[in-house]
């Protein structure tokens, strides 16, 4: 007795990025509830290679939802329908028999299309490179108390930087903003006292670089926290416009900051 289901799928296929794409209609019989998405879509390419035909591009890597390479566009939601998840920990149990499903790529100016659903998004390592590090002297190893952190301040960092850089807030909100990735990242090392030394240089160089990479502005719509896999909330956005207008009038080196984000 066959217990697995018949999923329908429709595909965004395009051979590059110069090429004109379009929706392609696949069939998957035998799926079942406690494959992930992205075993589905390995069973589909088996399938399509069997015919002779070229398969289906798609991003991922670890399948433990901590890399951030997979990201696919789900019935119109960056990694589809279940909250705090990305593409390669859905399961098909969350869709039913029968269901017609959309595939589609991120979509941003800034995330130009190399095939199928596999986009470029080395736009965000550009906003990392530009600050997203810290300055520490090399040697022997530090105590391990010899900063002391704060309870509150750590807890602000980690949720910062639990961000894995996929792209979802990115491919979700109608101006294409990185404002939420950008912002985790600030976030993460302004609240950690070994993050102090680049602090306003780092802002300024990050909000530089996420403008000059074609970006769109942050509007406030939310959708960027309602997708991210690993809910960050839209406040580090917040955190990251006070950072940008402080460095541009207070010198943080002069008057010998050390605070972890204090204010």
């Amino acid at each position: 007795m066959n217990d697995g289901m018949k999923i329908h799928l429709r595909i965004w296929r395009q051979p590059n990025g110069k090429a004109e794409g379009e929706l392609v209609d696949y069939t998957i019989e035998n799926v079942s509830p406690e494959m992930s998405f992205l075993e589905m879509l390995d069973v589909l390419n088996q399938q399509i290679i069997a015919k002779g035909e070229i398969p289906i591009e798609f991003d991922s890597d670890c399948r433990e939802g901590i890399c951030g390479s997979c990201g696919i566009v789900i019935d119109g939601v960056a990694h589809g329908p279940v909250k705090g998840t990305a593409t390669c920990q859905l399961h098909m149990r969350h869709f039913k028999d029968g269901d017609t499903i959309v595939l589609e790529p991120w979509r941003a100016n800034a995330f130009p299309i190399i095939k199928d659903l596999v986009v470029d998004r080395s736009a965000l390592d550009s906003i990392i490179t530009a600050g997203g590090y810290v300055s520490v002297h090399t040697g022997s190893a530090p105590d391990a108390n010899a900063n002391l952190i704060g309870k509150y301040a750590a807890d602000k960092a980690m949720d910062a930087a639990a961000c894995i850089g996929c792209g979802a807030c990115v491919a979700s909100c109608p101006n294409a903003s990185a404002a939420l990735f950008t912002a985790a990242k600030i976030s993460h090392l302004v609240n950690l006292p070994q993050g102090l030394t680049e602090r306003a240089r780092r802002v300024r160089n990050m909000v530089e670089a996420m403008d000059t990479a074609g970006f769109g502005n942050c509007s406030n719509h939310g959708e960027c926290q309602a997708v991210c896999p690993k809910e960050i909330s839209i406040q580090t956005i917040a955190v990251m416009r006070r950072e940008y207008l402080r460095s541009l009038t207070f010198d943080y080196a002069a008057a010998g900051d050390i605070a972890a984000g204090s204010d």
